[in-house]
């Protein structure tokens, strides 16, 4: 799937376009299935073309961009899904002419029905729930692109929520090979049935990262900026309920009401969530940090000087390890906006297991 910052407005371009009647034609979506060497995105990326010719989020970063929307609006118009390939055998070699070095496969199907998006809307569901799911895309068979569209199977843990192939058994067989072979990131994978050789795009439907932010000030309120474009779900918490004013915070962001005592209940944090505690009040704060210590977080942090960390770290008993305080990389921070910048670059780093140096320094893959 696309990140989830793009996620959301790829579904909300769907959901406009639905809601447009499918006008002009409907849509196309396009969704890149393989890569091979240096690409600007991976696997699982999706652009829509609108019949109009407006577009919902870039799948290529510029390379053969232009070409897939002219391809798209082929498709548009024919109602038939195709398969492009960007490399030297097809003669596509955008990407290799402008240095980029890679190969692109992309999937482009047509969009005419509101039956057309029910995959897209149960993958939404399973992720605003916070639950873990497979989405499973079958594209091709014997070689060629399965028409007149691919047809998918969205699984909400375990459970089979959009099944485009009905009863028969070759539902069996792709739901048992989407539940034992999805990765964590997408893949095509291969299956026989009937005689007939199949080719499935599987993507793990993960939950989007959760971002607590204890404590309401100008620092909380630019980290909730930076987090809510990120695509995070976005949590401000505070022990009183009148700290922020109406219109300050960006759509989405959830406010809630607790204590350190009432904390945990308040919000249920996961493994896919951090926190990071602000209220500028030392004791308030080791006593967040004491309640939010056992949470299976996957990040948690605290503001203030070095001095003021040594004492977060004694009060609240949690070790460096445990806890990041200071908070942040060491980016030269002074004003709000920095200091949000430095936090959630520092969690960018750890959740994605990088030491956070410069690309120029390094020599390994820019992308895991």
């Amino acid at each position: 799937m696309n990140t989830p910052q793009e996620f959301g407005s790829l579904l909300a371009g769907l959901r406009a376009l639905a809601d447009r009647g499918f006008e002009q034609g409907g849509g196309a979506l396009a969704t890149l299935t393989q890569t091979k060497g240096s690409t600007f995105r991976r696997p699982g990326a999706r652009m829509l073309v609108c019949g109009d010719g407006s577009v919902v989020r870039g799948l290529s970063g510029g390379c053969p961009e232009a070409d897939i929307i002219g391809r798209a609006r082929e498709v548009i118009a024919s109602g038939e899904a195709r398969i492009v390939r960007y490399d030297r055998e097809s003669g596509l070699d955008a990407l290799l002419e402008l240095g980029c070095g890679g190969e692109l496969e992309v999937l482009i199907e047509p969009l005419t029905r509101d039956r057309d998006l029910a995959f897209l809307d149960a993958a939404a569901r399973c992720l605003d729930g916070r639950r873990s799911g497979v989405l499973a895309t079958v594209y091709r068979r014997d070689g060629s692109v399965l028409a007149p569209k691919p047809r998918r199977m969205v699984i909400d843990e375990g459970r089979i929520m959009v099944n485009e192939f009905g009863a028969g058994l070759i539902s069996g067989v792709l739901a048992d090979l989407a539940l034992e072979r999805t990765p964590a990131s997408p893949s095509v994978e291969r299956f026989t049935h009937g005689g007939n050789d199949y080719e499935v795009l599987l993507e793990a439907l993960i939950p989007p990262y959760a971002l607590f932010i204890v404590g309401i000030n100008a620092a909380a309120v630019a980290l909730a900026r930076i987090a809510a474009v990120l695509g995070w779900q976005v949590t401000l918490v505070d022990d009183r309920d009148d700290r922020v004013p109406p219109g300050v915070l960006p759509d989405g962001v959830r406010r809630v009401t607790a204590t350190a005592s009432t904390i945990l209940d308040a919000i249920e944090p996961d493994a896919r969530s951090f926190a990071v505690v602000m209220t500028h009040n030392l004791g308030r704060d080791i006593d967040y940090l004491r309640a939010l210590g056992p949470a299976p977080l996957a990040y948690l942090g605290s503001l203030g000087s070095r001095s003021r960390a040594r004492r977060l770290h004694e009060g609240s008993g949690l070790s460096a390890a445990q806890l990041r305080a200071p908070a942040g990389l060491d980016l030269g921070s002074e004003t709000p906006e920095e200091i949000a910048l430095a936090i959630s670059a520092e969690i960018l780093a750890v959740t994605s297991g990088r030491r956070a140096e410069s690309l120029s320094q390094t020599t390994g893959p820019i992308h895991a």
